[in-house]
């Protein structure tokens, strides 16, 4: 089938110092086609898109949309165009409801009145029903970005920008989301999808066009590749899977028992009695859709919210009274969800950021000061094993990529050797062969001996790597089974709440 051209680009470049985010870049999209854009973190997809939607201006080459050039010197005149973008970040107000934040979104908003009926008319047209007086603070991840999703479909967009919109919603949610892109294409509406998730590229998307260091390096239709030539197309290598060393689980190292912790966010999910255990060698797969307490969950078991002492256990010594650098001495470390401002402060440099949680089990401090000498050969270690791509350790934690942030935070963790370590979202937005590197990293920690906890929206990573999978719904986490023979249908139905919620620990111990 022969598509009349939409958006052609041709010859686009875009520097930066030190690095060529994009080098003479050609593609071409056809109307009513979904096409996708591949490559690893730092491939340079993000410095494309924000040049397609005049957040970024090309240093040369030109594009046309519509046959006309197209040069948009800020968001403005792409949505003018008729160019729509949802971004991997939501940006809503939680305050808000949900006809106030699409208003902001908008050029010129109409009545609200109006606006309302609208929103309630696209939204159920498309299948994706909307309350335009709810409060975006009470919506699910899910119906959060069917708000920025209403928001540009009232822009009547000719083209539709996605960067990454599945990671935060359930199989049922992808399948209804998929639903509305292909009732969009056939509308004619072009669709540039961005993501990780191969298997999704595969099922929906007509073209594909890949990236490696921001050269375009091919170009398929991605149905007919599978989801392993696809990566390592995007790579330039071949993967392979990670593997799991079959070990004997020992005793119990980390121990939940009936914790309650009121969130801080008043929009946040407090956790209600909680209960679990995991030994040594076993990893054990948390998965939840976005909201449903996996933050506070992280924080309660960091230490950055406290608990009945009793209520958590590392190694058999009570921890919940504990703050983080106490519960780093027994052996508990974490790495958060946010990369920048969590995990990482984003202006400091990877030496400081080293430092920051490797004080304590790296003894960084002596006499009352900071050991750099050490500090810098932990840094250096973290970068060489973990293949951090970066100029040095002195270079700031923002200036990385998300994909190699992610490494060098997930790296200084398991570099300490932690007795149990807690992971939310370890491989977010991160590429094939990151994401891999990654996993397989948390399956060696686990045999060594840790005990490994992976909270996860990615279904496809838990089922990879866990032993048993848990459901965190609304605060409360579903009985542990077995991820051998688990379906993606039940795991969906467990994510919705709708399988027993949480059991006595007997059970727990059953299904171990």
């Amino acid at each position: 089938m022969t598509r009349q051209t939409l958006l052609a680009l041709e010859g686009i470049s875009k520097s930066y110092p030190g690095v060529k985010a994009n080098e003479n870049v050609g593609f071409t999209i056809g109307a009513g086609e979904v096409h996708a854009l591949l490559g690893e973190n730092g491939a340079g997809k993000s410095t494309l898109v924000k040049m397609i939607y005049g957040l970024v201006r090309p240093d040369e080459g030109q594009m046309t949309l519509g046959g006309a050039p197209f040069a948009p010197a800020a968001p403005r005149e792409a949505r003018a165009r008729g160019v729509a973008m949802v971004f991997q970040h939501f940006s809503l107000f939680d305050a808000l409801n949900v006809a106030e934040n699409v208003a902001l979104g908008m050029d010129n908003p109409p009545p609200q009145r109006e606006l309302a009926a609208k929103i309630r008319d696209v939204s159920e047209g498309y299948g994706l029903p909307l309350d335009p007086a709810r409060l975006v603070g009470d919506l699910s991840a899910g119906e959060r970005q069917r708000v920025e999703i209403i928001r540009c479909l009232l822009q009547d967009p000719k083209l539709l920008i996605m960067d990454e919109p599945t990671s935060v919603l359930t199989p049922q949610e992808v399948n209804i989301l998929f639903d509305t892109l292909r009732k969009l294409a056939s509308e004619g509406t072009s669709i540039l999808y961005i993501s990780h998730k191969l298997e999704e590229i595969r099922t929906l998307c007509d073209g594909a066009t890949i990236l490696r260091r921001g050269k375009v390096v091919g170009s398929c239709n991605p149905r007919e590749k599978t989801a392993r030539e696809l990566a390592e197309l995007m790579v330039g290598t071949t993967l392979t899977p990670p593997e799991r060393a079959k070990i004997e689980t020992g005793e119990v190292a980390l121990e939940i028992k009936g914790l309650s912790v009121r969130s801080l966010n008043p929009f946040g999910t407090s956790l209600k009695d909680i209960s679990l255990s995991v030994r040594k060698g076993e990893v054990l797969g948390i998965g939840g859709v976005a909201g449903n307490g996996q933050d506070e969950l992280l924080l309660a078991l960091s230490g950055e919210l406290r608990s009945a002492p009793a209520a958590i256990t590392v190694l058999g010594q009570p921890v919940g009274q504990l703050g983080p650098n106490d519960r780093r001495r027994v052996g508990l470390l974490t790495g958060p969800e946010e990369r920048l401002g969590h995990a990482a402060a984003p202006d400091m440099s990877l030496l400081e950021n080293a430092f920051l949680t490797g004080a304590v089990r790296r003894r960084l401090v002596r006499n009352g000061f900071i050991d750099w000498l050490e500090t810098k050969i932990f840094a250096e270690d973290i970068i060489k094993t973990f293949d951090v791509r970066t100029p040095g350790v002195l270079t700031a934690a923002r200036a990385l990529s998300g994909g190699n942030l992610q490494k060098f935070v997930i790296g200084r963790e398991i570099m300490q050797e932690p007795a149990v370590i807690i992971v939310n979202q370890p491989t977010w937005g991160v590429d094939a062969a990151a994401a891999a590197f990654i996993r397989q990293a948390l399956l060696d920690r686990a045999a060594a001996g840790a005990a490994v906890v992976v909270i996860s929206q990615d279904i496809d990573e838990i089922l990879e790597v866990a032993d048993r999978f848990a459901a965190l719904n609304e605060g409360r986490l579903s009985a542990p089974v077995p991820t051998k023979g688990l379906t993606v249908d039940r795991i969906g139905l467990m994510l919705g709440g709708a399988h027993g919620m949480h059991s006595a620990e007997g059970h727990d111990h059953a299904t171990a």
